[in-house]
C-alpha cells in the first residue's frame, strides 16, 4: 500500500468509521470523509484534530454527493484508497419490513458503494490504490432477522471479488473486510440481547479498527474477524445443513426478541 494515504471513507461518523479514521490518521496525507450530517462530520474533524480533512455530507446513493466526493478528491491531488464503510441495518423479519426499508438497506449497503467505486476508479487508476469494502460476517452466513442486510453484504462481497478480478491487470487492488458483531449504535438493544443469549462474541469499534489497520497493510484479499465465526462460514459452505440445524434451533429465541419493542 502506498504511503502516505490519500483516502475517501464513507460512513465516517459511525462507530467503526470514527475509529478507522483515528487509527489511520498517522498514515494519512489527506482524508475526504463522508456522512449524512455536515454537523457530525465537522464535529468528528474537530474532535480528532484532523488536518487536511475535507467533509462531504450527504447520501452516497445520490449522484450529487458522488460528484462532490470526486471533485474534492481531484482538487486535492487524487486518492489511493477508497473505503466503502457506510451501511444501515434493520433487525426484523422480512415480512415485517416495509418496501422502503428494504430499498434503503440495499441502496446504502450495495448500490451506493458500487456507484461510488465506479465514479472514483479513474482517479484510483492514477496511483497504486486499494478499494476496501467493509462488509460483515453476514456476507458469508445468512441469519434470521438479517435477511436483507445479509443479502446486501453477500452482494458487496461478490462485487469486491468480481471487481478484484476485473481490475487484476491494473494497479488497483479490491478487498473485503468482514467484522463480526460490534458494539455500536448500528445494533439496537434487541440485537445485543440476542447476541448475549446466543453467546455471540461482540467486538468494540476500537478492536475492529486495529484489525482493519493490520489488514490494510497486508496483501490478503479478505479478512474475517473471529476464528469461530470464520470456521462456521467454512462449514456453511461445505455442509450447510449443519449451520441450518444450529441456527433454526435459535429461531424461538430470535423471534422472542423480534416480537418485543426495543428497550
Amino acid at each position: 500500500m502506498n504511503k502516505p494515504l490519500r483516502l475517501v471513507i464513507t460512513g465516517a461518523t459511525g462507530g467503526i468509521g470514527r475509529e478507522l479514521i483515528r487509527v489511520m490518521q498517522p498514515y494519512a496525507q489527506i482524508m475526504i470523509i463522508n456522512g449524512l450530517s455536515e454537523e457530525n462530520l465537522q464535529k468528528l474533524k474537530n474532535d480528532l484534530l484532523i488536518e487536511n480533512c475535507f467533509c462531504i455530507a450527504g447520501d452516497v446513493a445520490t449522484k450529487r454527493v458522488r460528484d462532490n466526493i470526486y471533485s474534492a478528491a481531484e482538487e486535492h491531488g487524487g486518492i489511493n484508497l477508497l473505503i466503502n464503510n457506510a451501511g444501515i441495518n434493520d433487525f426484523n423479519l422480512l415480512q415485517e419490513q416495509s418496501d422502503e426499508v428494504v430499498t434503503s438497506i440495499i441502496n446504502a449497503n450495495l448500490l451506493a458503494p458500487v456507484l461510488l467505486t465506479k465514479r472514483l476508479i479513474p482517479l484510483l487508476r492514477k496511483n497504486k490504490s486499494q478499494i476496501i469494502n467493509t462488509g460483515s460476517i453476514f456476507g458469508y452466513l445468512g441469519y434470521p432477522g438479517f435477511s436483507v442486510y445479509a443479502a446486501s453484504k453477500f452482494g458487496l462481497r461478490g462485487f469486491a471479488q468480481s471487481l478484484r478480478r476485473e481490475l487484476g491487470d491494473s494497479n488497483i487492488v479490491v478487498r473485503y473486510f468482514a467484522p463480526r458483531a460490534t458494539r455500536t449504535p448500528f445494533n439496537n438493544s434487541l440485537v445485543e440481547q440476542v447476541n448475549r443469549e446466543t453467546k455471540t462474541a461482540m467486538d468494540t469499534p476500537q478492536k475492529v479498527a486495529k484489525m482493519f489497520l493490520k489488514f490494510l497493510f497486508k496483501s490478503t484479499w479478505q479478512k474475517k474477524i473471529g476464528f469461530k465465526e470464520s470456521f462456521f462460514t467454512i462449514i456453511n459452505d461445505l455442509v450447510p445443513s449443519i449451520p441450518d440445524a444450529a441456527i433454526i434451533k435459535q429461531l424461538p429465541l430470535i423471534k422472542k426478541y423480534l416480537n418485543r419493542k426495543e428497550l
